[in-house]
This record gives structure tokens, sequence and C-alpha cells, in this order.
């Protein structure tokens, strides 16, 4: 199964790390579980790091590119000849592609068979190492969300302390000055 890294992070195979790492972040950003109330974004998210990771490791990259080059050859040959199969069949308007929606899997072609073994072992690592920061971002995050409501409760906690000792200190003087004015 081969990854399109390059369409996940939406550059050119031309891009430099720079754009990698800014490219990176904007896929992160837009599929951040925060952005995405209700809606599993692991997935989207480890796609997008095993792709950063790939394409930032420049031994990886070359591999990758040479790949990358065969699969994109080899690809605008079935294109062609879809292209020619449904030039003889006129009459018949079948469409199989929807670019309504940007899924990832859109990326991915099951069919072609990685050449060299040791990028595909590179792309299982990186596909590893991407399930396991998703898995630690989303620990994080709800470690984050529990912190956060615990700061909050006790925070309220505290502002309601204060307002009863201030509504006694109030009521007090309050008190006090009806004491003195009878």
């Amino acid at each position: 199964m081969f990854k399109d890294y390059y369409a996940i992070l939406e550059i050119g195979n031309d891009a430099t790390s720079e754009e990698i790492k800014s490219a990176f972040k904007k896929q992160a950003l837009n599929w951040h579980p925060d952005r995405n109330p209700g809606v599993d974004t692991t997935s989207k998210m480890q796609v997008i790091n095993e792709a950063k990771l790939i394409l930032l490791d420049t031994e990886a990259r070359r591999k990758y590119d040479i790949e990358y080059n065969r699969y994109q050859f080899e690809k605008r040959k079935k294109e062609q000849e879809k292209y020619e199969k449904e030039e003889t069949r006129k009459n018949e308007n079948q469409k199989s592609t929807d670019n309504e929606g940007h899924q990832y899997e859109e990326f991915e072609d099951v069919d072609y068979q990685i050449y060299d073994e040791e990028l595909y072992k590179w792309m299982n690592n990186a596909k590893k190492q991407s399930v396991d920061l998703a898995k630690k971002t989303i620990e994080d995050f709800k470690g984050m969300v529990k912190a956060g409501t615990k700061a909050a409760a006790k925070e309220a906690v505290n502002v309601f302390a204060i307002q009863i000792v201030l509504g006694i200190i109030i009521s007090f003087f309050f008190l006090l000055s009806r004491a003195c004015n009878s």
C-alpha cells in the first residue's frame, strides 16, 4: 500500500523542510481534536505524523521520492488505460471518482506494491510511531482537560469562599452600623 505523503500535507514534491514543517503544522491544527469536537481525528493525525516523519528524514525521503516517481508513472499509466476504456464506451457515463470530500483514504493506493523493502519498513515504522504519537497526544489532551477542570473547580471554590467571607464581613458591618444608630 502506497500513501501519497505530498498530497496528505498538500505540498509539492519539491517542498523544502521548512515548507514540510509548515504544512504539517497547518494540517495538524486543521485536524486537531479541539477543532473537531465529536469527530475522531486520530487516524488523520496519524497519517499526517507519518508523512512528516518520512519527508523530514533525508534518507527516507530520497527513497520515498524514487518510489513516488515510480508510483506516479504507474498511476498515470492506469489513468491513461482507464481513459482509453471510457472513450470506447461513450454511451456509458459511469464515473467512479468523488471529488467532494478530502479524506486521506484518497491518498492511499492499496494496489500499488512498494519495491524498496527498506522504505517499506521505514513507512511501517513511521506509521507505528505516528500511532503512538497520536495516542500520546490524546492522553495529553485528556490530562489537560482533567487538570483544567480541577483548576476551574478549585478556583470556583476559592471564589465562593471569598464571597462568603465578604458577605459575612458586610453583614457584620451592616449589623454594627444598625446597632450604633439605635
